[in-house]
């Protein structure tokens, strides 16, 4: 029975699951609109491991989402997922943080776009067909009136994630769907991560790091 302890940081949303066999069966998450999660993330999984009578040790993997998205909020969680693996000899497994977004959608055709937000009009985003398969990798991309007309064109596109908000205010298409409050979890991550177990697709603890997509940008604070 593969157990593995999932985490999600890559938003507002601190996020914490455990699962057996690619099944969530525990969850802890927050988004309290604020990045707290250098406060909440160990408290949260000491508790879902608490809650659950689970000891560490017991864990097969350690899970944790790779990004893109919070420069922030990624390092935090692969800090903690590392530290985890480092402690308990564990593997440690990466997730796509926009796979696991949209799997939080489900279709019988077109094509699912999960995006998150990144400065001014500019979105992470990636292409899934109705399988999950990925069509089109992730991109770092500027919004305008024509973005993802290629698809829009051929048939529904679903977008989702906090990227749609400002996505809404420029695509205007009758094949756009838009599903709003929706966020990357850990809940989506446990059958993603248990298919990589069984592959033992897994990642150098030692040297594993964040998919940023785009380097860091420190933003000046305003003059009082």
């Amino acid at each position: 029975m593969t157990l593995i302890l999932n985490i999600e940081t890559s938003t507002t949303n601190c996020s914490v699951s455990l699962s057996k066999q690619g099944e969530t069966f525990a969850l802890i998450e927050d988004n309290s609109k604020e990045y707290s999660h250098a406060e909440r993330l160990h408290v949260y999984i000491e508790k879902i491991l608490a809650d659950n009578n689970i000891n560490a040790a017991q864990l097969d993997a350690i899970a944790v989402s790779k990004g893109p998205g919070s420069y922030t909020g990624l390092r935090i969680g692969v800090s903690a997922a590392k530290g985890l693996c480092f402690a308990l000899e564990k593997p440690l497994i990466s997730v796509s943080t926009l796979k696991s977004l949209a799997y939080q959608v489900s279709i019988e055709k077109g094509v699912i776009i999960p995006m998150l937000d990144a400065r001014r009009m500019e979105v992470y985003s990636a292409v899934f067909d109705e399988n999950y398969n990925e069509a089109r990798q992730v991109e770092a991309q500027i919004l305008e009136a024509d973005s993802f007309s290629e698809y829009l064109e051929k048939g529904p596109v679903y977008f989702v994630g906090n990227g749609v908000e400002k996505t809404k205010t420029i695509i205007n298409h009758t094949n756009a769907h838009f599903i709003d409050n929706k966020l990357p979890s850990a809940n989506e991550m446990s059958g993603i991560a248990y298919n990589k177990h069984k592959k033992n697709d897994i990642e150098d603890v030692a040297y594993f790091e964040p998919f940023y997509l785009k380097d860091f940008i420190a933003i000046k604070p305003k003059s009082k």
